[in-house]
């Protein structure tokens, strides 16, 4: 019997997510995950893993405050979020590095 041979290993994909506040592609891991769970709540979802419908929002600063000032992920949602829940959404924000 001759040896087995073996096919080289793909690398795995890496998952794609888009900003819904700038609409920019870049991989899911690098996106901050906002979730609506079917009890209607809104939560930060650090994991990516949480139960929902899911938004994603990119670490540039005027994603998060643009997120802050307009529709756009009440429209992802789709829910109404309130002015303090997005304030506090806002708080789990990456930190920024001065670049």
């Amino acid at each position: 019997m001759g040896a087995k041979k073996t096919q080289p290993t793909r690398p795995r994909p890496i998952p794609q997510r888009t900003c819904v506040i700038c609409h920019a592609k870049t991989d899911k891991r690098r996106l901050t995950r906002i979730v609506r769970t079917p009890e209607q709540t809104i939560l930060f979802d650090p994991t990516g893993k949480k139960n929902g419908r899911g938004a994603y929002i990119c670490d540039k600063p005027d994603c998060w405050v643009k997120m802050q000032s307009t529709q756009l992920l009440d429209r992802a949602l789709n829910i109404t979020i309130s002015p303090e829940i997005k304030t506090d959404l806002a708080e789990h924000r990456p930190v920024f590095s001065a670049d």
